[in-house]
C-alpha cells in the first residue's frame, strides 16, 4: 500500500493557495513536497542568470517553512523524465500531484513523465492553478479560441465568478505532511552558477518577496492608470517575476482587483487578462513560439543588420529612451512595460530586424521571462501577431520619450553621460540647439544609428504596403 502522495512544485513556488498541494492532501496520504533543477533547462542558461538565483533563494525560503511543519523541500537535480518517476518508485508513491504549464515543452515533458508513471502503475494528476481560465474554457460561441484580445476580454470577464478565484484553503498543514529529516539544497556552486544578489536588484525572492510587493502596490493600485506608463514613477506592482514563478497567487490578485473596482484596480485586472490571453494563445497556436502568427509576415526579408542589433542590445543606439530601457534591461532583469514596447517597436520598426532577434534577447535577460508574454508582447508590436495591431502603427521613440519621460529623470538615471542636458534636448540630443559645454555628439553619447523618418518608410514598405 502506498504511504506517501508526492507534490511536485514547479512554476508555483508557493504553499498558499496552491492547487496540486491543496489536491495532494486532499488525497488523504502524507504528502512529500519536491523540486527539481532542471538540468535540461539550467544547461541552457548563462552562469550568472539571474533567474537561477531568483529560483534557489526561493527554494531555500520554501524549504524552512516546510521544516518548520515537521517535513521538507525534497530537491533533486537532473531531468524530471528520469528524476520524478525514480524518486516515486524509491517512496512507493502512488501519485504524483502538480501544476499544469502550458508552454509546449512543458507540455511534452509532462506527457513523457505520466507514461514513465504509468508504466509503473502511477498517476500524475495535473491541476490548474497558474491562471484564472485555462485551455477551452474561453472560447467564441463558435467553440474557436479568440485570437483578439477584447472580445477575449469580455467573454473572460463574463465568465469571471466569486467560484473562479476561490483560494485553496490549506489548513493544518503540519499533520499532512510526509515526516522527513532535513535533505540537502544543492549550493548555486554545484549547479554550476554564481551567486545572485537579488538585493542589488531590488527584488525579494519567495512568497515573503511578493507579499512585501503586493502590500505595497495595495496602496498604490488606485493610481495605477494613471501613473503606469511612465517608467520613473512608481507606478506598477512589479510582480511580474512572482507571478512568472507562482511564488504568488493569481486568483489572490485577481480577487482582490475584481472587488476593489477602482479605475486603477481594473486597469491592472485588464493587463492580467493580457497575461491569460497569451497563455490560451500558445497553447492553441504553440507554433507561434517559432513563427510569426500571421502568416503574410512569415517570411519578412528582414535585413537584419548585426551591428545595429548589437548597438540595441548594449543601449548604445542614439536615442536617449531607447537606450535607457536596454540599459535598465541589462542591468536589472526588469523592463517597464511601456518601454519594452517601444524597445520592440524600434528594433523591428526602425532598426528592420527580425523580432524573433529582440525576442531571443528579452528571454536571456529578463527575470519575468515567460514565453507566452514575452512571444505575445514581440508579436503585438512586431504587428505579426494574432490582434488587431495595425502594421502602420510605428512608435516614434522621441515623441514617446517627451510623453512618458518628460522631465528626463528615467533617462538620467540608466545614461548619466546625457545628466547634464535640459528637458528638451536630452530626448533628442542630436537636435539640441546647443549642448553642454564638454559634451560631443559621437563621443560622450553616440549620434543616432538610424533616421526614425527614413526608416519608418523602409518600414512600411517591407511590409508590402504603401506609406500612410
Amino acid at each position: 500500500m502506498p504511504s506517501v502522495s508526492l507534490c511536485w512544485l514547479r512554476r508555483d513556488l508557493r504553499l498558499d493557495d496552491q492547487a496540486a498541494l491543496f489536491h495532494a492532501l486532499q488525497a488523504g496520504l502524507p504528502v512529500l513536497c519536491v523540486f527539481v533543477f532542471d538540468r535540461c533547462i539550467l544547461d541552457q542558461c548563462a552562469a550568472d542568470d539571474r533567474r537561477v538565483g531568483f529560483i534557489w533563494q526561493t527554494i531555500a525560503q520554501l524549504k524552512q517553512e516546510l521544516m518548520a511543519a515537521g517535513s521538507d523541500l525534497y530537491c533533486l537535480v537532473g531531468d524530471p523524465v528520469e528524476e520524478i518517476p525514480r524518486l516515486a518508485a524509491q517512496l512507493g508513491a502512488a501519485d504524483v500531484y502538480a501544476n499544469k504549464d502550458y508552454e509546449p515543452d512543458a507540455r511534452a515533458r509532462d506527457t513523457a513523465v505520466a507514461t514513465r508513471l504509468a508504466e509503473q502503475g502511477r498517476t500524475l494528476h495535473l491541476s490548474k492553478d497558474q491562471v484564472i481560465f485555462e485551455c477551452d474554457e474561453v472560447l467564441t460561441g463558435s467553440g474557436k479560441p479568440y485570437t483578439v484580445f477584447t472580445p477575449y476580454k469580455n467573454a473572460w470577464l463574463k465568465k469571471l465568478s466569486t467560484t473562479a478565484i476561490g483560494a485553496y484553503a490549506i489548513d493544518d498543514l503540519p499533520s499532512h505532511l510526509y515526516p522527513l529529516d532535513t535533505t540537502p539544497l544543492p549550493s548555486l556552486a554545484e549547479l554550476g552558477f554564481g551567486d545572485v544578489h537579488l538585493e542589488e536588484l531590488k527584488l525579494a525572492a519567495g512568497p515573503r518577496g511578493a507579499a512585501q510587493l503586493f502590500a505595497d502596490f495595495i496602496q498604490r493600485i488606485r493610481g495605477y492608470k494613471e501613473w503606469r506608463d511612465f517608467p520613473a514613477t512608481k507606478g506598477v506592482s512589479y510582480l511580474s517575476t512572482h507571478l512568472r514563478f507562482g511564488t504568488i497567487s493569481i486568483r489572490k490578485l485577481v480577487q482582490f482587483a475584481w472587488l476593489d473596482g477602482s479605475e486603477g484596480a481594473l486597469c491592472w485586472l485588464n493587463e492580467l487578462i493580457w497575461r491569460e490571453f497569451y497563455q490560451q494563445l500558445l497553447w492553441h497556436f504553440p507554433d507561434v513560439a517559432r513563427q510569426s502568427f500571421k502568416a503574410e509576415y512569415r517570411d519578412l526579408a528582414y535585413p537584419n543588420n548585426q551591428d545595429w542589433f548589437d548597438a540595441w542590445c548594449a543601449g548604445q543606439t542614439g536615442y536617449p529612451l531607447v537606450d535607457a530601457a536596454m540599459r535598465q534591461l541589462n542591468q536589472s532583469g526588469y523592463m517597464h512595460n511601456r518601454l519594452r514596447m517601444i524597445a520592440a517597436s524600434f528594433l523591428v520598426k526602425d532598426l528592420l530586424i527580425d523580432w524573433r532577434w529582440g525576442e531571443r534577447y528579452f528571454a536571456d535577460q529578463l527575470l519575468d521571462f515567460d514565453l507566452a508574454a514575452n512571444n505575445g508582447g514581440w508579436q503585438w508590436a512586431a504587428s505579426t501577431g494574432c490582434d488587431a495591431q495595425p502594421y502602420f502603427r510605428i512608435f516614434n521613440p522621441v515623441t514617446q520619450s517627451q510623453k512618458f519621460d518628460p522631465e528626463g529623470k528615467f533617462i538620467r538615471r540608466y545614461v548619466p553621460e546625457l545628466s547634464a542636458l535640459d528637458n528638451k534636448s536630452i530626448h533628442a540630443p542630436w537636435m539640441a540647439r546647443q549642448l553642454p559645454l564638454g559634451f560631443a555628439l559621437g563621443r560622450d553619447y553616440p549620434q543616432p544609428i538610424v533616421d526614425h523618418a527614413v526608416q519608418r518608410e523602409k518600414a512600411l514598405a517591407l511590409f508590402g504596403k504603401t506609406p500612410a
